[in-house]
């Protein structure tokens, strides 16, 4: 299998389990379950997605191969007969020759779509300005929202600061206090030179799974920027998502890119009625 394929594969079991909203069944633990797999709409929308990215063939040999059926499903699921890196462990070198980031992968398969630029010199600025509106302590690390309207820049690890890391505020992922009812609006630059993040509002933390959006959905509708390739000569890539914090409750901010989570790309946004 080439890398590109691979790249490919892990892109779209990601997109496969969340990107229209369909969820992935999840058993104790919050490990997806592999009881009845083709009894859920997770299964199902897995099923047709394969079918239409690789006409039923992929890794099968025909149409109907085992990849798009309930033991491909299980496997990419991280079931018990998937392989060590999709149970948390980091993809072979003979899939990612040098790298073992997939986002490395990504960011290149993402480098060339279209979507708004900004420069180098627009993300320094936007990773370091306060939010209108917001009032921010540093000692505490929080950036506290009142207001019904909220504006927030969320830069992807910044060069100059930790990696794998959101800065907002000029601070490394602080906590985001919201009121309940407010709609908010995230706009998303992705400053690493050499691979794909994203960010997406979640009820996990995601630090449990290598592949959080396996077992969790986006908390709110619209509140999901899947990847944002790798900076071009045309700039860095960004996105918004925009979505209304409905339910009061601590969520996460994190990178859907797998292993992102792990290594520390997470925050929480809190939702508050006071």
């Amino acid at each position: 299998m080439t890398r590109k394929r691979i790249g490919v594969l892990v892109g779209v079991a990601l997109i496969a389990a969340v990107g229209i909203g369909v969820g992935v069944a999840v058993g104790p633990g919050g490990r997806p379950s592999t009881a009845g797999p083709t009894g859920g709409p997770g299964y199902s929308w897995y099923h047709s997605m394969m079918g239409r990215y690789y006409g039923g063939s992929m890794m099968g040999g025909s149409p109907g191969g085992w990849m798009t059926g309930p033991r491909g499903y299980r496997w990419m699921m991280g079931g018990a007969s998937a392989p060590g890196w999709m149970q948390g462990g980091r993809l072979p070198s003979s899939m990612m020759g040098t790298t073992t980031d997939p986002g490395k992968i990504m960011g290149k398969l993402w480098a060339n779509a279209p979507g708004p630029r900004v420069s180098a010199t627009q993300a320094a600025r936007l990773g370091s300005q306060v939010p209108a509106g917001a009032s921010v302590n540093r000692a505490r690390h929080t950036i506290t929202f009142t207001a019904a309207s909220v504006h927030l820049v969320a830069v992807a690890s910044p060069p100059g600061g930790p990696d794998e890391t959101f800065r907002i505020a000029g601070m490394v992922n602080p906590a985001v206090v919201v009121p309940a009812g407010a709609k908010v609006s995230i706009e998303v630059v992705n400053a690493d030179p050499d691979t794909a993040h994203g960010l997406v509002i979640t009820a996990s933390d995601g630090r449990s799974s290598w592949m959080p959006m396996m077992t969790s959905r986006p908390a709110f509708t619209g509140s999901a920027l899947w990847f944002l390739g790798n900076p071009t000569s045309a700039g860095m890539h960004a996105g918004t998502l925009t979505f209304t914090a409905a339910i009061p409750a601590t969520y996460h901010y994190l990178c859907p890119v797998p292993g992102h989570a792990q290594k520390g790309m997470t925050g929480t946004l809190t939702v508050s009625t006071s």
